[in-house]
């Protein structure tokens, strides 16, 4: 039997999505508790892998098992098992073709950052901070040259295993909120690195370091040393993913999607 599940997690506490050799990732946490549950050794196969710090509201992943257990089990009991900051939301019996990472259509991920004079302290694990104040429409016109298919060289990291550097960006938007920044980008895969470089430039243009145009030129330089650095990972979010209908899987809910330190004042 393979089975489906939804996974939401606070990256802060763990050392990234991929097992290591110590533990400490969120698949050594579901891995020890959905094998408690089955009664035998389970290998789990995330959607993404999300590197140390970023944060999951719907990571799907799969397993194979061979104890038939109910929905709840691999649900409530699981998370019974699990540590507070990693939760599954939801688990689906699927076809034994069904992949987590190779049958998804697209990704969508959130960079949540904020932008006041004071650096944040109870959000300091949740969003990144720019100081200074951002012009959100050049960032606007920067973000409309990134959509679309490209080579993304520019905005890889030079450990990214990646086969080739060309995505598809279906969209990628820049909105305000008080003192929120939010970054929402939507492609059929993402590069390693990826979303948190092209928020790095993004920022950049949005201070006034560099042209809207830059985005462009970066993109066809193909050079990953001439972009802007790599922005921290504490506000990224793995916000959904995306596959075919006749899959029967969960979609992502409308629930509000900042927690409490967040909330901009009204």
């Amino acid at each position: 039997m393979r089975i489906a599940l939804g996974i939401e997690y606070d990256g802060s506490c763990f050392l990234g999505w991929q097992t290591q050799p110590g533990g400490g990732a969120v698949q050594d946490a579901l891995e020890a508790a959905l094998g408690a549950i089955a009664g035998e050794t389970i290998a789990l196969t995330g959607a993404g892998r999300t590197d140390r710090g970023v944060h999951a509201r719907a990571q799907v992943a799969h397993f194979d098992c061979g104890a038939s257990r109910p929905a709840s089990a691999w649900v409530r009991g699981v998370n019974a098992l699990l540590p507070e900051p990693v939760a599954v939301r939801w688990a689906s019996p699927v076809g034994p073709e069904f992949h987590a990472r190779y049958s998804c259509l697209a990704r969508a991920y959130r960079y949540v950052l904020l932008n006041r004079p004071v650096r944040p302290a109870l959000a300091a694990r949740y969003a990144g901070w720019v100081h200074a104040p951002l012009d959100l429409a050049a960032m606007r016109q920067a973000a409309a040259q990134l959509v679309g298919e490209h080579d993304f060289s520019a905005f890889r990291s030079a450990e990214c295993q990646a086969r080739t550097p060309v995505r598809t960006l279906h969209e990628l938007r820049v909105e305000r909120s008080g003192d929120l920044v939010e970054f929402t980008l939507r492609a059929n895969a993402f590069l390693h690195h990826m979303v948190r470089n092209i928020v790095g430039t993004l920022v950049y243009v949005g201070r006034g370091k560099q042209p809207p145009g830059w985005a462009r030129e970066l993109l066809l330089g193909r050079d990953r040393a001439r972009a802007a650095p790599t922005f921290p990972a504490a506000g990224l979010y793995l916000e959904s993913v995306e596959y075919e209908p006749r899959w029967g899987l969960p979609q992502a809910d409308a629930e509000a999607r900042r927690v409490p330190a967040l909330q901009p004042a009204p």
